[in-house]
């Protein structure tokens, strides 16, 4: 559980950088990435290495499709797809569920602040939020 949190920590950062300058940098990005490849060779995460990679396909598939349809932007696709290297593909579908619907929150906000874009990270940081929430409960 406790990668889970350093991946929460790492995806706080992004969403900062996101909600200033509408920026991910890569390095938090590729940090994501190197989490879920270590967690993974040491079996911290409890993930097989076809496990992890169906993580990174699923969540970079996913993400490109949004981004082809004006709803992501590149540093979004890169964020989801390495959260899948530490969470594997099951769990990346849980999380992108959550992530949808505080997405989903943050278009209504945007739209009631007459806003045509929006960070996307903190969605995406939140989503992770509650299925560590949704882990302790169960």
């Amino acid at each position: 559980m406790i990668i889970l949190w350093i991946c929460f920590g790492l995806l706080a950062v992004a969403a900062g950088f996101d909600l200033h300058s509408r920026l991910i940098p890569h390095t938090v990005t590729a940090l994501v990435f190197i989490l879920g490849l270590v967690a993974t060779a040491f079996g911290w995460n409890g993930l097989s290495w076809m496990a992890m990679i169906l993580g990174v396909l699923l969540g970079f598939t996913l993400g490109l499709g949004l981004y082809q349809l004006g709803g992501l932007a590149g540093g979004d696709v890169k964020l989801i797809a390495c959260l899948g290297a530490v969470l594997g593909w099951r769990s990346e579908l849980a999380v992108l569920f959550y992530v949808a619907l505080f997405g989903g929150l943050l278009a209504l906000v945007a739209r009631w602040r007459k806003q045509t874009e929006y960070p996307y990270a903190p969605a995406i940081a939140l989503g992770l939020l509650a299925y560590i929430v949704r882990e302790y409960w169960r």
